[in-house]
């Protein structure tokens, strides 16, 4: 088995970026990976640095399915973050600046429905990134079992809907399921399995155009008999890893 994609989201449910390498830090989630997250007038995290809060007090592609059409680029020693969508121009802003959250808000707007919660500002848990787990998490893809739902789909289906960190290809399909509970080396880290990814509509939106156009849970449920793509992991060793390094459990 061998990494064939390193992604990180540095707003959560607001782009992706594509890596070719990441170094891992024990205990934290990939660098970078879900730093900031939008939250909306119901959201409980209301000062610029909090603690984690769970998905549901933030802008999320669930109930705004326009979002997963962003795709992201971060200057790291400029914390600044560069966005894109295909119906929007390009804006380069620091999340950690109000002038330039309001400018971000404007931005993200368009993408917002009417009948749903506004976003009203960016808050970060610093390098605890804000995971969907309620533990400083990494979630490790199988590219096999992807191609088992375009299979039962009958069409192509980007990666980017799945919104992983670290992909591997060499494994049967939905292999990784049996490999909860064991550790894995990759590269140079190691990290424990432990536990499925119970996915949610956002994965039914495409990551060009934000407009939800497979049905992924349905296909899920129907062919494989459950909802979960992926597994959370947890970093027991940091190290770097690269595209093309071996994958090996333990």
């Amino acid at each position: 088995m061998q990494v064939t994609a390193l992604y990180r989201h540095p707003i959560k449910s607001h782009g992706r970026e594509c890596l070719d390498a990441v170094t891992l830090v024990t205990g934290q989630t990939i660098p970078w990976d879900r730093t900031w997250a939008v939250t909306h007038e119901a959201s409980k995290a209301d000062a610029a640095e909090t603690a984690w809060v769970a998905c549901h007090n933030f802008m999320i592609g669930t109930r705004t399915p326009a979002l997963a059409g962003i795709w992201a680029k971060l200057d790291e020693v400029e914390r600044r973050v560069t966005l894109t969508h295909q119906d929007l121009e390009e804006l380069t802003f620091c999340p950690d600046d109000p002038e330039d959250v309001a400018e971000f808000l404007n931005w993200v707007a368009p993408l917002c429905p009417e009948n749903r919660a506004c976003p009203t500002g960016i808050v970060t848990a610093g390098t605890r990134g804000m995971t969907d787990s309620d533990y400083p998490s990494v979630s490790l893809m199988n590219v096999a079992s992807h191609r088992a739902i375009e299979q039962a789909i009958s069409g192509p289906l980007e990666l980017e809907r799945w919104r992983g960190n670290i992909w591997i290809d060499g494994a049967a399909e939905w292999e990784e399921f049996g490999w909860l509970g064991r550790d894995i080396q990759i590269g140079e880290a190691t990290l424990r399995l432990r536990e499925p990814i119970e996915r949610c509509a956002h994965t039914s939106a495409n990551p060009r155009t934000g407009q939800r156009d497979a049905d992924t849970l349905g296909t899920l449920e129907s062919d494989f008999g459950h909802q979960d793509f992926g597994i959370y992991a947890e970093v027991v060793n940091g190290g770097e890893i690269r595209i093309g390094d071996k994958a090996v459990l333990q």
